[in-house]
């Protein structure tokens, strides 16, 4: 069955407003799906609605199904057949939301649709009778894909329904993107100084086990009378259909019975996201007590291990398959209270312990972030429907939030922790050079007094670091002091790109204001003395972008002989290592490859001499070959070099080769109009968007920020300014290949209210 574009998904789920944990989930896939993919895949969403529910849903839910009358099933089904444009029914399932024995209504409603299904299992209970296992096994048999979030419930399919493995497909939970901060911030924001926070969240009911919680304190607050526990979340609406607030009551009596009125605190509400995932930032201790051992995954585990939290859980699958190696403590059964005393004092009183599993937690989590499961999902409909087009995504809208937060009013910090910025790196010249670039060129699409703030700022930097000579140191430590490594590394790197830095602010002499460029120009009529002396073909490179752009404003024929000699320098280069088979100005290729071909071209359109655009576009193509591979971007390793007559290395990708990448085919495009490096640019940037061998997202959609690096098996989620800068860079440049700008302005989204 081939679908033609622009087919929608349908999911079958509750949905909010209803207060369910599946409406919730349901909810974010759907936000995912259209932040990550927008109208090329377009979601709408069938509700299931109880007789006694009555809700006002968004525009996004094109069906209600009421789920208490089985005719409905049938009709509903015949009207989702009508539509074309339907290419895949996704349904969400946990018994409670289907009537009939077992939820088994759900199975006219499949029996009549004529599209492609995915079932997803929220829930895989073992050991079933003969009813549930005939509803359960219908259910897989005429889905045509099952979607279930552990191993566990893989294994329990098979073992206990005769699921073909081969069928099934795990998706992990998903959870949202959240900023390392530092809780003391958050904890004064909320009033809890000094104090050890331990919290849990989700819609309350007995199976919640929060007693024993409850009785594990008296022995710890004895200890450490500082602690504070958080239980956050309303009563589910079920169990207070069935039963009122009984089991909220008993908690409140046990709290006074036990004496602990200052240490337990009820946040009897809905929080909206923002403020939930802060009441988890700012948790020493997340603490998972649910009594259920059939209950396969968890929401709220998963939203506190992104969060940071060093995680304490009884052994559901979900914790069982996560936590392990740090990143966590395994009780070994669902309802003792000693054992969460020994483990909460445990982690109270070892704090560089918890401190670490908070963060291996949260490192393993960034991997089932709502972007990274869209694109699963997106991947798994694509299979099911054969589209044929291109996997295709939403460029995010470009953020300054993590450039802002690495600057100082001095520089630009080298280096961050997750997502905070880490002064003991110190700065270098390589950034505050990428910096004041990306702030000028950013400045001319989108003006601004903030922009210009940060331009100077860089500016100040590379002019402070200059010798008297017109040389460049690279390192300066926090403290603002020159560090050895000026002594001990070669700088002409550097320099080169503080020439380019300082030839993009003077060719745009037109945006800026008057004293920038009299600042730029001082500092580069100092530093041009020393160009002659590079030797490094990427310093030349870099000298030679500098050099063009200063042209663009001054064209000076001194400039112009400057070009010349270094373009041939890089032709030398090229003719002593170039042979039948490597078509390369070294013996190897290392990083930010792409300024060498760009700088020949950059060449060419100064001079107009054919030999600089011919071995410009020979040796660009010679690069690109090796570059994208089955429909992927596939950059030189920092695991080692790629060294003639040898086998490429593989992994190890960072976002400073793919962005020289970008940069350089939007030159070769602008100049020879060749389709084929729009379309290589396009496949290029959505390496950083998911289009990887990991199929993960490469920048953070919180702050604008990219990760520092592609491995093997895992993201380095760490945030630095390289590759931030770079990201940055790529970004700016595909605002001229979209049709839908980016507004430059940061705009809060919409949050679901969790339960």
């Amino acid at each position: 069955m081939k679908i033609e574009k622009g087919i929608k998904m349908l999911l079958v789920s509750s949905y909010p407003p209803r207060e369910c944990g599946i409406a919730t989930f349901t909810n974010d896939i759907v936000n995912a799906l259209d932040v990550v993919f927008g109208d090329t895949l377009p979601v709408e969403v069938c509700a299931l609605q109880n007789r006694e529910q009555d809700f006002q849903y968004p525009e996004e839910v094109s069906y209600v199904l009421p789920v208490d009358s089985l005719v409905h099933y049938r009709l509903v089904a015949e009207k989702i057949n009508e539509r074309n444009d339907i290419g895949l029914v996704c349904i969400q399932h946990e018994f409670g939301l289907f009537r009939g024995d077992y939820g088994d209504h759900i199975l006219s409603f499949i029996l009549a649709l004529n599209k492609p299904i995915v079932t997803v299992f929220h829930t895989v209970l073992p050991n079933p009778d003969e009813k549930r296992k005939k509803v359960v096994y219908a259910l897989t048999d005429l889905s045509d894909k099952v979607v279930i979030l552990t191993k566990k419930s893989k294994e329990i399919l098979a073992n206990h329904y005769n699921c073909p493995p081969s069928k099934c497909i795990i998706i992990p939970h998903g959870n949202h993107t959240v900023l390392w901060e530092q809780k003391k911030v958050l904890k004064n924001k909320y009033g809890f100084r000094d104090r050890v926070v331990l919290s849990t969240f989700g819609l309350i009911s007995e199976n919640k086990g929060i007693e024993n919680v409850l009785c594990a304190l008296p022995e710890i607050v004895a200890q450490h009378p500082e602690v504070i526990y958080l239980v956050i979340g309303k009563t589910h609406p079920e169990v207070i259909k069935r039963e009122g607030e009984k089991y909220r009551n008993l908690l409140t009596a046990t709290v006074k019975k036990l004496g602990l009125e200052n240490n337990v605190i009820f946040v009897n509400e809905y929080l909206q996201l923002d403020q939930l995932l802060e009441f988890l930032t700012l948790s020493e201790i997340y603490l998972f007590s649910s009594k259920d051992p059939n209950q396969t995954v968890s929401g709220t585990f998963a939203y506190a291990m992104s969060s940071g939290c060093a995680v304490i859980s009884t052994p559901i699958p979900h914790a069982v398959e996560s936590l392990g190696n740090g990143n966590g403590i395994l009780l070994k059964s669902f309802d003792n209270p000693d054992e969460f005393k020994e483990a909460i004092l445990y982690l109270i009183e070892n704090e560089e312990q918890r401190i670490a599993m908070g963060k291996n937690a949260f490192s393993m989590a960034r991997a089932t972030n709502w972007e990274n499961i869209a694109i699963q999902y997106r991947l798994l409909f694509d299979q099911l429907t054969n589209r044929e087009d291109d996997l295709r995504f939403n460029f995010p809208p470009i953020k300054l939030d993590h450039i802002k937060k690495l600057t100082t009013d001095f520089g630009i910090l080298q280096f961050s922790k997750f997502s905070q910025p880490d002064p003991e790196s110190g700065y270098t010249l390589d950034d505050n050079a990428r910096a004041l670039i990306n702030m000028v060129l950013y400045n001319k699409a989108f003006p601004d007094k903030e922009n210009l703030k940060l331009a100077n700022t860089y500016l100040n930097f590379i002019e402070g670091i200059q010798q008297h000579d017109g040389w460049f140191d690279n390192y300066k430590d926090y403290n603002k002091k020159l560090t050895k490594q000026n002594e001990e590394v070669n700088l002409e790197d550097a320099n080169g790109r503080a020439l380019w830095s300082l030839g993009t602010v003077i060719s745009h002499r037109q945006n800026l204001p008057l004293d920038m460029i009299c600042q730029a120009v001082k500092c580069w009529d100092k530093a041009i003395k020393k160009i002659d002396n590079f030797k490094s073909p990427r310093a030349i490179a870099y000298a030679l972008k500098g050099l063009y752009h200063y042209h663009e404003m001054y064209e000076d024929g001194e400039i112009k002989k400057h070009i010349e000699n270094l373009a041939d320098e890089l032709l030398r280069h090229y003719k002593i290592n170039s042979a039948e088979n490597w078509c390369w100005y070294e013996d190897y290729m290392t990083y930010a490859n792409n300024v060498l071909p760009e700088a020949m071209m950059y060449s060419y359109l100064v001079t107009k001499n054919p030999k600089y655009k011919k071995i410009a576009v020979i040796t660009f193509d010679f690069l690109l070959s090796h570059y994208f591979m089955k429909g992927q971007l596939k950059v030189i390793s920092n695991r080692g070099w790629f060294k003639k007559q040898n086998e490429r290395i593989f992994y190890g990708e960072q976002p400073i080769e793919v962005a020289t990448t970008i940069i350089a085919l939007d030159l070769f495009y602008e100049v020879t109009q060749n389709k084929k490096y729009k379309d290589q640019l396009k496949l290029a940037f959505i390496w950083f968007l998911g289009n990887n061998h990991l199929k993960q997202i490469m920048y953070n959609p919180e702050n604008g920020a990219s990760y520092d690096g592609l491995e093997d098996k895992h993201i380095n989620i760490n945030q630095g300014a390289e590759s931030t800068l770079c990201f940055f860079k790529a970004r700016l440049i595909m605002e001229k290949y979209t049709e839908k700008p980016s507004n430059p302005i940061k705009i809060s989204k919409t949050k679901s209210l969790i339960t």
